[in-house]
């Protein structure tokens, strides 16, 4: 009886031991999880307060009657994309822009309208006062004036720009373990260097950062069109596995790998903001297309847009953003 019991006041010692362990991990665990988080929203601040850059003489989009506050509002966001490497000679002053999306984000449904702008179309350029490829709006007035072209394109305000060089776009890619995209042909294409050194395969694949860039800049056996359409595939593809729980971890080299390579007039509270529209996983993405169609008979080659095309996409937008229909008509 007495070594019954001896037995049971054991197994009951070694059932408190466990439990007081078990309790200490996740203790431990719960303390490291909640240090390494107040760890990466400092790292991204002082990432952010680098990546800050306002707009001289800019304090929001001319088509809006006040400030916008993404916590609240409907807004949209400019992506720039463009090559500053050495290679090409292209610095900060002298950069055209090799991808231009505009997203719209509707606060109520927390959805994205993506529409991808042609690098070639021909359209007005308010900077200098005539029509050029749209590309090098910035190139002849910085960010500023891309942001002026493709507001008097769409009609649509640009409440916020995010521009970011190729060098940010290979790491993060790398940073996130890689992302999943759709290969549309086999071909041997150029990398961040211009060299011939990264082999496309066909299919839907895992790709590392490199062979992303690769796919995101190759256009020379379709068009601008389908160009634009993998750009889309390929940002949607990098949300979607940023906003994964299985991300979290990688977060640490994804503020790393954007640094200075990014630049934007978001603030660190305003960028904050934008977490609600992921917190409940990937949010839906519709993407959009310029149709339109290619255009040498003045030697250069131009993307003319299509009218029909155009307006449909204007009104879209206008109607995602909730804007009233007198917006960009006064």
């Amino acid at each position: 009886m007495i070594r019954k019991e001896y037995k049971n006041q054991k197994k009951k010692s070694k059932k408190k031991l466990f439990l007081k362990i078990s309790a200490l991990l996740v203790t431990g665990l719960l303390i490291t999880g909640t240090a390494y988080g107040f760890y990466l929203v400092k790292k991204a601040e002082v990432a952010a307060e680098k990546s800050y850059e306002a707009i001289d003489n800019r304090e929001g989009s001319i088509l809006r009657e006040k400030p916008v506050e993404p916590i609240n509002d409907n807004v949209s966001i400019l992506f720039i994309g463009v090559d500053d490497s050495d290679v090409r000679n292209q610095g900060t002053n002298n950069s055209r822009s090799d991808a231009l999306m505009l997203a719209t984000l509707n606060n109520k449904q927390k959805d994205v309208k993506l529409v991808s702008i042609p690098r070639d179309s021909y359209v007005y350029i308010p900077e200098i006062g005539y029509k050029d490829k749209i590309n090098h709006a910035l190139f002849k007035g910085g960010t500023k004036a891309t942001i002026e072209t493709v507001e008097n394109l769409l009609e649509v305000p640009v409440d916020y720009y995010v521009r970011m060089n190729f060098n940010a776009f290979i790491d993060v890619v790398d940073a996130l373990d890689g992302i999943y995209a759709n290969v549309p042909y086999d071909r041997l294409e150029k990398d961040e260097k211009d060299n011939y050194t990264v082999q496309l395969t066909k299919g839907y694949q895992k790709l590392n950062g490199r062979q992303a860039l690769a796919l995101a800049r190759t256009r020379k056996l379709d068009n601008d069109i389908e160009r634009g359409k993998r750009q889309q595939e390929i940002l949607s593809s990098i949300v979607k596995k940023a906003s994964s729980a299985s991300s979290f971890t990688k977060y640490d080299d994804v503020i790393s790998a954007v640094g200075d390579n990014m630049k934007t007039d978001m603030t660190f509270d305003e960028m904050k903001s934008f977490l609600t529209y992921i917190k409940e996983g990937m949010p839906q993405v519709e993407t959009l297309s310029l149709d339109g169609h290619d255009d040498n008979s003045t030697g250069t080659w131009y993307w003319l847009l299509d009218d029909e095309s155009l307006t449909d996409t204007k009104n879209l937008l206008k109607n995602h953003l909730e804007l009233s229909s007198e917006v960009g008509d006064e």
